[in-house]
């Protein structure tokens, strides 16, 4: 039986809901401190552009400083504040869990980037904005997560602004045998077990569940498939790099002109 957006939606509230107070820690504990450098990479994609100005952003505004990126599944605002603070651009981030946002929003303010950094609450597949109103857009471990993720790409591509960057960051699978077996040792094992003892039952079913999700996402749909999806979506030179052995993938795109 076909699994609904409005389900998976659910799934993942279910999910994210207990884990916004320590997030951001165990999330760079769990990921032996990847997280954070796949971040970064991402981030550089729309930060290289950023410092072109109006290459980057397509219009006189983003030349004064003042383009508009939306981050989609924002999480506790993490890729928001880097984009905030390394691009000088204007900031929407957009997430499905209420209490991933109201840990957003702490995080936002202890920062004292409240002036820079919206917060709203959405879907991905269904984007409260017009079109062409981002001059550039992020997205972070998502597309496991939408129904239909070339539809989603589509939906992401219709709010950016011709010209503009897209860059996004995923989980991927090691593609080489060694590797890989490592990858499904630690996701199976270590990841749960460590989950369960720095942060208790809710991080153990985030642990079970992310290498299995994973291996299935790529499974119906590899890497050169995704490549593919944003091309279909409107996106040029779409690039990729594979990091951390394979553990993660950072990809980027411009909007075409229409």
């Amino acid at each position: 039986m076909p699994v609904t957006t409005e389900a998976r939606n659910r799934f993942a509230q279910r999910l994210f809901t207990p884990l916004p107070s320590r997030y951001d820690r165990l999330a760079e504990i769990l990921s032996m401190g990847q997280n954070g450098r796949w971040r970064r990479a991402m981030v550089d994609r729309i930060a290289a552009r950023a410092a072109g100005g109006t290459e980057a952003a397509g219009d006189a505004a983003a030349a004064a400083g003042e383009a508009l990126v939306l981050d989609v599944a924002s999480g506790t605002a993490g890729v928001a504040l880097q984009l905030a603070s390394r691009t000088g651009a204007r900031v929407v981030g957009l997430d499905l869990t209420e209490g991933m946002l109201h840990q957003a929003q702490a995080n936002v303010t202890g920062a004292g980037l409240e002036s820079r950094i919206g917060l709203v609450a959405g879907q991905a597949e269904r984007l409260p904005f017009p079109d062409a109103s981002f001059d550039a857009l992020t997205f972070t471990y998502l597309l496991r997560y939408v129904d239909d993720p070339q539809a989603t790409l589509a939906e992401l591509a219709r709010v950016v602004r011709p010209g503009g960057t897209m860059a996004s960051l995923e989980f991927c699978v090691p593609p080489t045998a060694f590797w890989r077996a490592s990858w499904v040792l630690y996701t199976r094992a270590i990841l749960p077990a460590g989950g369960l003892l720095l942060g208790g039952p809710a991080w153990l079913r985030v642990g079970q569940f992310l290498g299995p999700n994973i291996t299935g996402h790529y499974r119906r749909y590899p890497v050169p498939w995704t490549v593919e999806a944003w091309r279909r979506a409107g996106f040029t030179g779409v690039g990729t790099r594979i990091m951390s052995l394979g553990g993660g993938l950072v990809m980027w795109g411009q909007r075409a002109d229409d």
